[in-house]
């Protein structure tokens, strides 16, 4: 490898490196390195956020270097005892293993699976008698875990902290430990826990590991990190015409960090980028076509990519309606409010079609003017609804309503 091409790959979507001299001397020595992934499968999507650090294991992957997903099968089952985390959930076997094969899927679409070593933790966990675990807690001290930043403010605010807690990173290091891994991969987040797996390795011999960390991508809020339970997310495995809707609602703000990040789009071409953003040359929602085509092409083709345009253009830019609008049969007796003859509830309505999540977006839609009912806007909450009629919810939400107490 070249110095360029080095930079590039250790630069471009990258955080931090620790320690970043050792990892220059490792690629530019020609060595097949061990690129550890590790993922808990308590939930099974993946979002673009979880791109940026794939991407970078693609990246490896191409240069000939030997990717290693570990399935945290084992700690996924234990879940998070404390019950302070909604994150880790106590999984069956079988969940688990039902999350892991969608989590897969979807990575996948990604990385080369052909060139991939796939390991679960239970390879090496239902082996560990007690006596194992004692003597992998006896290498680190209470006080070394407290200074991790989450555990130091909760033990400085008087909250608990679960010993099984404590045990995750180290159980994350031993996992380092089994597969000899020469680079973890993961977002800043993991910094603490990848630098335990780093001390560990040490402590029994082995090259420590270096750590490779991408930054938090931003959700299409533009305020919190993109997080599937936040909402503000774009799913890898969701539909291209979704994909594409969903990138036109990322702020002008965060385009060129999205780019950097999730895209190929050359380092020169960003430049120019910024400069017509800052100059007001460059319309923002040209740009958010422009990312919505890389996305779609990567994890799609060149098909579905501009079939996912044309569905925006003609139903959001020019409003029309979708060729195809799913069908709901529902009762729409049921959604009549109590004491009233004529009329639906349409917030009850929405939530039956799936066009809302609950009564309370629904309400806020309808009192966007976000509601259309046959392209007539609604505005009220008990209204006439004709069984046939085309329901759409904000820009992307569409549904034919069939009265099923019509015969």
């Amino acid at each position: 490898m070249t110095n360029l091409d080095i930079d590039y790959v250790l630069k471009r979507g990258v955080a931090e490196i620790i320690v970043e001299e050792e990892m220059r001397a490792l690629l530019r020595s020609g060595k097949k390195l061990r690129l550890k992934e590790g993922f808990d499968p308590s939930f099974p999507d993946i979002h673009l956020g979880h791109m940026v650090a794939l991407r970078k294991l693609r990246q490896f992957q191409e240069m000939g270097h030997q990717i290693v997903l570990i399935v945290a099968d084992w700690t996924a089952q234990i879940g998070d005892p404390s019950g302070m985390s909604v994150t880790r959930p106590m999984l069956t076997l079988e969940q688990v293993k039902a999350n892991a094969q969608t989590y897969m899927q979807q990575f996948f679409k990604i990385v080369d699976k052909q060139k991939t070593e796939i390991r679960w933790q239970s390879e090496w966990f239902d082996k560990f008698t007690l006596t194992d675990i004692i003597r992998l807690t006896s290498k680190f001290t209470v006080a070394q875990f407290l200074a991790r930043d989450d555990f130091s403010a909760r033990y400085k605010a008087e909250k608990p902290i679960a010993i099984t807690e404590l045990l995750y990173p180290l159980l994350q290091a031993y996992d380092s430990v089994a597969i000899k891994a020469d680079v973890e991969f993961g977002g800043t987040d993991q910094k603490f826990n990848f630098l335990v797996g780093r001390e560990l390795q040490s402590m029994v011999g082995q090259r420590p590991q270096q750590c490779f960390m991408v930054p938090l991508l931003v959700g299409t809020d533009g305020s919190q990190k993109m997080s599937k339970s936040l909402g503000n997310y774009i799913g890898v495995a969701e539909p291209p015409e979704q994909i594409y809707g969903k990138a036109m609602s990322v702020p002008d703000s965060l385009l060129l960090n999205y780019f950097e990040l999730i895209t190929d789009v050359h380092d020169a071409e960003l430049k120019e980028f910024k400069k017509g953003l800052d100059n007001a040359t460059i319309n923002p929602m040209t740009l958010k076509k422009r990312l919505a085509r890389e996305i779609i092409t990567q994890l799609y083709n060149l098909k579905a990519t501009a079939a996912a345009e044309e569905h925006f253009e003609r139903t959001v830019q020019r409003k029309e309606m979708p060729d195809e609008i799913a069908e709901c049969r529902l009762s729409f007796k049921e959604l009549c409010p109590p004491n009233i003859e004529v009329g639906i509830d349409l917030s009850k309505l929405l939530v039956s079609t799936g066009q809302a999540k609950s009564r309370s977006e629904a309400n806020r839609l309808i009192a966007q003017g976000a509601v259309s009912i046959d392209g007539e806007k609604v505005t009220g909450n008990i209204i006439e609804v004709k069984s046939g009629c085309v329901v759409r919810a904000g820009k992307r939400r569409f549904a034919r309503v069939i009265d099923t107490d019509i015969p």
